[in-house]
């Protein structure tokens, strides 16, 4: 529908990376606060990635926001698959929670536990319950930068 894609293509809100044991990890934009109290966000993993595949069954993920200054992290996890490129390989991360992978460059991040999964479409939601975090300052990368990374998969 042409007025839906007009209404949220000119949408601007943060990049997030979603990690996964494995260590596996994506690009993601479908993602928003989903509770105050509690808290609970929701980020959505495409069908056609490895970290999907790989992390549909995991018992938490890592949600990264992307700092504004690292165009070269969005266009790693956002450009390249898992299934050519060993992404964890070429930055510097460490293990956290549940073995989820934590990325350096990223000062704010959160663990949160999957406390459901919802078929989406092409994409599966995932409502996660924060369990462990740390926020700092600084802009993130944003969807519309984001929009000129081809995808390491198709669209």
């Amino acid at each position: 529908m042409r007025e839906f894609e007009g209404i949220v293509g000119d949408l601007e809100y943060p990049m997030f990376i979603v990690t996964v044991p494995g260590p596996f990890g994506c690009l993601v934009g479908f993602t928003t606060q989903a509770s105050i109290d509690p808290p609970r966000f929701i980020a959505c993993l495409s069908h056609k990635n490895r970290t999907f595949r790989e992390g549909k069954d995991a018992p938490a993920l890592g949600v990264h926001a992307v700092p504004a200054e690292a165009e070269d992290l969005a266009q790693l996890f956002g450009g390249e698959t898992g299934d050519q490129t060993d992404k964890f390989g070429r930055t510097q991360w460490r293990e956290g929670p549940l073995g989820v992978p934590i990325l350096d460059r990223c000062e704010n991040w959160f663990v949160g536990r999957v406390l459901a999964r919802v078929d989406a479409g092409d994409h599966d939601a995932f409502l996660l319950e924060p369990i462990d975090a740390s926020s700092g300052d600084g802009e993130e990368f944003t969807f519309h930068r984001a929009k000129r990374i081809d995808p390491g998969h198709e669209a």
